[in-house]
């Protein structure tokens, strides 16, 4: 008689181990296909920024007068309490009538009449001509919304995926920076004078533009008295705000590490629109003297662009969502503009950026 044999597999069991082998498909699955959106919050790091125009057309030699006084026909000041202009059309080069002062106290007497007009002008020395605002330390805080397209994989490469990858991102820079100084302060009168002595009428007197009739005085001064130097005080603050858009294309390459890691390596071309404001004040205190302050501001808009190179770490919580963190190397080259003077610098060359995020997969 023969003899049968019979074995049985619990169905349990079997249904444990199809789930178990299903489910490791699916996860795997999701892993070769890379197709995601990622929404990260960075940080900007290595930020260099340089100010240079400091004491610029305020108090260095042969300068403007820190004043920031309009003649009545709204040019600046070319002396601390006076102007001495030459109109577009003069007849006589080495004369103009576009001339004033603030106080009588400025006309020179002599004879009948007065000689001239002295007119001063303060400048120092020992100012350094820019700062650095190295901000390379510090994080300025943003996000980035990026889109990976898988276009295909390589299987003898151990499931390597390769792809298309764009994303925007924003970040704020912000810099505050101000310093303080000693300076040399001086001084220095020029005198100017009338072709013969002349009696000004109160119409042509302080404050008067091109006006008809009026004496005409010299261009060039008669005359220079130069002040003692003494000990001043300059101190300057700049406040630059800067939106940065970014934009970045290019390609990525996917390596699975294990079930549920996974290294993501992408470069290409960084682009970065900054629309930014900048706001400065210096001044020079004068121990006996006084105060010169002066002040501005101005807004610019440009484009600038480079390269980028980014690399990731993501973990897979389930089929769809994970989470991922890396740092992102850009180069977007410098920025520099001037400001009524001041001109800004940001190096945008070396920038790092720390981002982690959370990414949905389909």
């Amino acid at each position: 008689m023969k003899k049968y044999y019979h074995w049985t597999v619990p169905l349990t069991g079997m249904a444990l181990f199809t789930t178990a082998v299903s489910a490791e498909q699916d996860l795997n699955t999701y892993l070769q296909s890379t197709n995601h959106v990622t929404l990260s919050l960075r940080f900007g790091l290595n930020v260099r920024a340089n100010f240079s125009g400091l004491g610029k057309g305020l108090f260095l030699p042969g300068s403007a007068s820190g004043s920031g006084q309009l003649t009545p026909d709204g040019d600046l000041y070319n002396y601390d309490d006076g102007y001495n202009l030459t109109p577009s059309a003069s007849p006589n080069p080495a004369y103009t009538t576009y001339w004033g002062y603030d106080k009588a106290s400025q006309l020179i007497p002599g004879g009948v009449g007065y000689t001239g007009v002295a007119l001063s002008r303060t400048t120092a020395t020992g100012i350094s001509t820019s700062q650095s605002g190295d901000d390379s330390q510090n994080a300025f805080p943003g996000f980035e919304l990026s889109y990976d397209r898988d276009l295909g994989k390589k299987e003898n490469w151990h499931d390597m995926h390769y792809g298309l990858e764009g994303a925007v991102n924003y970040m704020k820079i912000s810099l505050n920076e101000s310093s303080t100084s000693g300076a040399t302060d001086s001084t220095t009168t020029y005198n100017f004078l009338f072709p013969f002595p002349v009696a000004l009428a109160p119409s042509l007197a302080a404050g008067s533009g091109i006006t008809p009739g009026r004496p005409s005085l010299s261009v060039s001064p008669n005359s220079i008295i130069s002040g003692v130097p003494t000990a001043a005080a300059f101190s300057t603050q700049d406040q630059f705000n800067g939106d940065l858009w970014g934009f970045r294309l290019g390609p990525y390459l996917d390596f699975p590490m294990s079930e549920k890691w996974s290294l993501h390596l992408s470069g290409g071309l960084a682009l970065g629109l900054l629309d930014d404001n900048e706001s400065w004040q210096q001044t020079l205190n004068v121990p006996g003297t006084g105060t010169f302050t002066a002040s501005g501001q101005g807004s610019d808009f440009k484009m600038l662009w480079g390269y980028y190179v980014s690399l990731d770490a993501a973990y897979q919580i389930n089929k769809r969502w994970g989470v991922e963190g890396g740092v992102q190397y850009e180069d977007i080259g410098q920025y520099s503009h001037s400001f009524s003077g001041r001109t800004v610098q940001l190096d945008l060359s070396q920038s790092l950026f720390v981002q982690v995020g959370i990414s949905y997969s389909f």
